[in-house]
């Protein structure tokens, strides 16, 4: 459908559809969001609570004006245009910023624009190589109006392929389905995560803002909650520290290393499957997160065994074999196990405060320099004045441990706090690629409870400057 055409039809249907308009949100008594589901932005599997993203900054931004948001999932980004133009939502997610007849926020984040192909294409290198090429955009999607846009000598034939997000296009090129696409450069590097295969070939030129559209009526008012809003979710590093929640860790790995984890999960992981299994149901952690973790420590194999004497499937130390009484560090199942217990006890000892899943993140970085090193950690968040509770803000204390002003005030001494961080953020990557290709176990029998992911309570305030670009 024409770009003309599409206007019309949306003024069209917001004509006939204006006796419906949703009433203002305090009348409402509810915050109603359109939004599309796509990986790391909106998801809500069944059972499950939503996360992502703009889920979250969403969720924030109805608790600072006392509102709870309610979710409508738009199939693509024509409807999600659609249900905020004929004022059925107080306000759509993920909107690229100037498009239509809409109001806007102040921009939340800006993307650049990528051409991408299977990894042995070898063009186009430059733009008058995409004459002529067939690019599949999502419909609906800007990407189609860019590559439209270009001059004559350059442009490509566009085909919008409906009912899919980028993730989805991405697999396309992964399975040879499709020769090239157009994607958001953040959609690329998460999706690099799961088909190392991928190339990106070709930036287009500019980039693109999105924020929130609002098309209700008395959407100034609104609209104006959402740009202070915005703006003090910036200064304040609520921005920053829900970007990195989804997003901060997904360029650790390179594409080499990624290929490899792949493999070994055909190769190694169904000789373990079932043992991570049975240590969810003994600790209430999933069993994909285990796996993550016994990966990053041994690579799945249960001899490992490094020059100080750390040794197994969990890569335990003499000591905490001792504490949790496991005979044989080199026996994998018992490892499994025993390092399942460990991780449980340490989520245990991170203090309430801290949520989830920085909780988790927290422990895990306790499980590689221990308990004193952490709260030796935490001591020095607090003198910094960052919070020790959050891992966006440990992940940049951590490192510290190693400096000799930092470690002689504490009675732990110096710790490598560097390589707790590098561990885990290879955990969350690895962990997200099983979550996206093992299937979650039911533990019907388990005697713990599971650590599952929660709503965001709350905006959490920053005590310290966060970046001003996410």
């Amino acid at each position: 459908m024409s770009k003309p055409l599409r206007l019309i039809c949306c003024l069209a249907l917001a004509l006939a559809t204006a006796c419906g308009r949703i009433e203002p949100p305090v009348a409402d008594g509810r915050l109603v969001v359109a939004v599309r589901e796509t990986p790391a932005f909106f998801q809500q599997r069944e059972g499950t609570v939503a996360s992502g993203f703009e889920h979250d900054l969403v969720t924030a931004f109805a608790v600072s004006i006392g509102l709870k948001a309610h979710f409508i999932k738009a199939a693509d980004p024509y409807e999600l245009n659609d249900l905020a133009l004929a004022g059925r939502v107080h306000l759509a997610a993920s909107m690229p910023l100037g498009n239509g007849s809409l109001q806007y926020s102040i921009p939340i984040r800006s993307v650049s624009q990528w051409i991408v192909g299977y990894a042995d294409v070898l063009g186009p290198g430059k733009m008058s190589d995409l004459a002529g090429q067939t690019i599949e955009v999502v419909a609906g999607s800007t990407l189609a109006d860019t590559l439209r846009g270009l001059d004559e000598q350059s442009r490509p034939l566009v085909v919008e392929v409906p009912g899919v997000n980028e993730m989805e296009l991405l697999a396309r090129v992964a399975e040879r389905k499709a020769a090239l696409v157009a994607v958001h450069d953040i959609n690329l590097d998460l999706g690099v995560n799961f088909h190392p295969e991928l190339n990106p070939l070709l930036q287009l030129p500019g980039k693109l803002e999105f924020g929130w559209a609002f098309g209700a009526d008395g959407a100034d008012e609104l609209r104006a909650k959402a740009d202070a809003f915005i703006a003090a979710a910036r200064a304040d590093g609520t921005l920053a520290r829900i970007h990195d929640r989804y997003f901060g860790h997904i360029k650790r790995i390179n594409a080499e290393g990624i290929a490899k984890f792949l493999d070994d999960t055909r190769t190694r992981l169904p000789n373990w499957r079932h043992h991570f299994q049975s240590a969810q149901e003994l600790s209430g952690i999933d069993w994909r997160l285990l796996a993550a973790l016994a990966y990053q420590e041994s690579h799945w194999n249960p001899l490992a065994t490094s020059p100080t004497n750390v040794r197994g499937m969990m890569m335990l130390t003499e000591d905490t074999a001792d504490l949790l009484r496991v005979k044989n560090r080199l026996d994998g199942a018992e490892s499994i196990r025993a390092g399942a217990r460990y991780l449980a006890q340490l989520v245990d000892q991170i203090p309430a405060s801290a949520e989830h899943p920085d909780r988790l993140w927290l422990a895990l970085s306790a499980y590689n320099l221990g308990m004193g090193h952490f709260r030796g950690a935490r001591a020095i968040a607090k003198k910094m004045k960052r919070d020790p509770d959050v891992w966006y803000e440990m992940k940049q204390v951590l490192p510290q441990l190693a400096r000799p002003e930092i470690y002689a005030r504490l009675k732990s001494g110096a710790a490598r706090g560097g390589e707790a961080v590098i561990m885990v953020e290879n955990i969350r990557s690895y962990y997200d690629i099983l979550r996206r290709f093992e299937p979650a176990h039911d533990a019907p029998f388990s005697t713990q409870p599971a650590f599952r992911q929660r709503e965001l309570p709350r905006s959490r305030p920053s005590m310290a400057a966060a970046p001003q670009e996410p």
